[in-house]
């Protein structure tokens, strides 16, 4: 057997770790100059964080599509953490999706491929126990909402036969299901703020207030709409964010439309 000596071994460790690299190099100058690692699709303006679409579409189908939901984590799991901000601060994860609408199939299948449980979750899937000692080591918090301003106990509710033990804890507990008072308020009063607040020049820079079933919701082109609950004197929040106010006003024989989150956000007069 050949002797071998240690600049013998060296070189043999050498050409181990850089030759591939070098073959990498060569094959790309063949390929016009694109290097070893050409993407087969343009990666978008978001990377390395994911997609945003995708992740809305995450959240979304994890309101009750288990297909979907089961093939988008099977391609990306880490997509089981997925978390979308609907608008205003109404952050909704797929998990959260999941427990409001009482989808215990999806919650299941998502935690099992590394969501984070949450209270909500707990309460839907009636984990009494979890629940418990999540209040416990912090009181009060069965005041918390969840996604779209939903409470506690209507997730617990949404879980059905199996989070009934839940749902009488809550409901002797009190308080987990409390909500800002609102107010009527009359068809005539709604068309009279309905219409469109153009801030700029444009098609996206404007708020689109409509009437859906006699309720008024707010939107921006292009993002999901925003029902809009009622405190009286046309002060609203949308919902999923208690703390932001959508105030309209009587000025100058039009109506002019003011967001606080908490300061000024945005003003303006309804154009149409």
């Amino acid at each position: 057997m050949p002797n071998h000596t240690r600049r013998s071994l060296l070189l043999s460790s050498w050409s181990l770790v850089f030759l591939p690299a070098f073959a990498d190099a060569a094959i790309g100058e063949q390929q016009g100059g694109q290097g070893p690692a050409s993407s087969a699709k343009p990666v978008g303006d978001a990377f390395p964080s994911q997609d945003p679409q995708l992740v809305k579409e995450m959240v979304t189908v994890a309101h009750g599509n288990v297909a979907r939901v089961k093939e988008l984590v099977g391609r990306q799991q880490t997509l089981a953490k997925a978390n979308y901000d609907w608008g205003f601060g109404d952050w909704e994860s797929a998990i959260g999706a999941a427990s409001h609408v009482g989808s215990r199939e999806i919650a299941e299948f998502l935690l099992a491929n590394g969501a984070r449980p949450t209270m909500f979750s707990a309460a839907m899937l009636g984990h009494l126990d979890v629940v418990k000692a999540m209040l416990a080591a912090s009181p009060g918090s069965q005041k918390i909402k969840g996604p779209h301003t939903i409470t506690l106990l209507r997730h617990a509710m949404a879980g059905g036969v199996q989070a009934k033990p839940v749902v009488d804890y809550l409901t002797q507990l009190g308080g987990a299901d409390d909500r800002l008072p609102t107010k009527p308020i009359t068809s005539e009063e709604n068309a009279k703020l309905a219409g469109v607040y153009a801030f700029g020049g444009s098609p996206a820079d404007r708020l689109e207030v409509t009437i859906v079933r006699d309720e008024l919701q707010i939107s921006r082109p292009g993002h999901m709409p925003r029902a809009l609950a009622h405190l009286g004197s046309f002060e609203f929040y949308p919902a999923g964010a208690e703390n932001v106010r959508v105030r309209f006003a009587e000025a100058g024989g039009g109506i002019t439309l003011t967001i606080h989150d908490p300061d000024v956000v945005l003003s303006v007069r309804k154009s149409g």
